[in-house]
C-alpha cells in the first residue's frame, strides 16, 4: 500500500509544492535522448512531473503509480497528447512496449522484500522491448543520508493557493539497516488538520543490487553518479538481455 504522502488525497494535492523544482529528473531526460528511446515507461511517476517533460520532447510515455491520489494531481498539469496514466503496480505493465524504463526518487527503494524487488525487476524486464534500459537511481547506503535528515527535522512550512498555509516536518523514527523509517507530519492551518505519513526505504549495496539486475535478466551497462546529488546516489543503467 503507498505511503500517505502520496496516497492521501490532502497530502498528493501539495506534493509538488515541497519537492521544488526536480532538478534530479533532468538527467532522465538526458538519458532518454542519448538512448533514442520513443517510448517510456515511468514506474512509480507521482504526480507525473517527468511524464510531462517527457512528453513535451514529443516521447510516447506510459506511467504508473500504485497512488491513485498522485495520478489525479498528475492529470491536472497542463500536458501535451502522450501520455496513458495506469493506476497499478509494474505487474500491471503491458507487454513489449517501451525503449526505456524509469524509476525516480526513492522508488526503487521502496521494495523492501526481496520478492517485492524481484517482482518488479521481473515485471519491467517483460515491459521493455527487446535491449530496452532500466535506469534508477538508489541512494549510497555508505552516504547514510538518514543522518541529514535527522538532523535538518526542521519544518518547512508553505503557503500553498486554494489551501494556506502548511508545515511539513521530518523525523527519522528507526534505523535498522538496510532499513531506515521515517516520519512526515502536515498540519494545516485552515483547519488545524494533521495528517502523518509514514515511509520506510531498503538502502542496497551496489553488488547486490547488480547481482539483482544480473539474476533476473539484465546486463549492467553503467552506474553513474548523479550530477546534481554528487556523491549521494548510484545511477544504474541496465540492460534487458532476451
Amino acid at each position: 500500500m503507498p505511503d500517505a504522502i502520496f496516497a492521501h488525497s490532502r497530502l498528493a494535492a501539495i506534493y509538488d509544492e515541497f519537492e521544488g523544482g526536480r532538478e534530479d529528473l533532468d538527467l532522465y531526460v538526458s538519458i532518454a535522448d542519448e538512448l533514442g528511446a520513443e517510448v517510456v515507461l515511468d514506474v512509480g511517476c507521482g504526480t507525473g512531473i517527468l511524464a510531462v517533460l517527457l512528453a513535451r520532447t514529443g516521447r510516447t510515455v506510459v506511467a504508473i503509480d500504485p497512488a491513485a491520489a498522485s495520478l489525479e494531481a498528475a492529470k491536472t498539469k497542463q500536458a501535451p497528447p502522450g501520455i496513458t496514466w495506469l493506476h497499478g503496480q509494474a505487474a500491471d505493465l503491458p507487454e513489449a512496449c517501451a525503449d526505456l524504463a524509469v524509476m525516480t526518487g526513492n522508488v526503487a527503494q521502496v521494495f523492501l522484500t526481496d520478492d517485492d524487488w524481484a517482482d518488479a525487476l521481473d515485471s519491467i524486464h517483460r515491459a521493455l522491448r527487446r535491449g530496452g534500459r532500466l535506469v534508477f537511481e538508489t541512494r549510497r547506503p555508505e552516504r547514510r543520508a538518514w543522518e541529514d535528515w535527522a538532523v535538518g527535522a526542521a519544518s518547512a512550512v508553505r503557503d500553498i493557493p486554494g489551501t494556506g498555509r502548511v508545515e511539513q516536518r521530518l523525523e527519522v523514527t528507526a534505523v535498522n539497516l538496510p532499513f531506515v523509517s521515517f516520519r512526515h507530519t502536515y498540519t494545516f492551518a485552515a483547519d488545524g488538520a494533521v495528517v502523518i505519513s509514514d515511509s520506510t526505504l531498503r538502502f542496497r549495496e551496489r553488488t547486490d543490487i547488480e547481482s539483482d539486475l544480473i539474476r533476473h535478466g539484465y546486463m549492467v551497462r553503467d552506474v553513474r553518479d548523479a550530477p546534481d546529488r554528487p556523491g549521494r546516489e548510484y545511477v544504474f543503467v541496465a540492460q534487458a538481455t532476451p
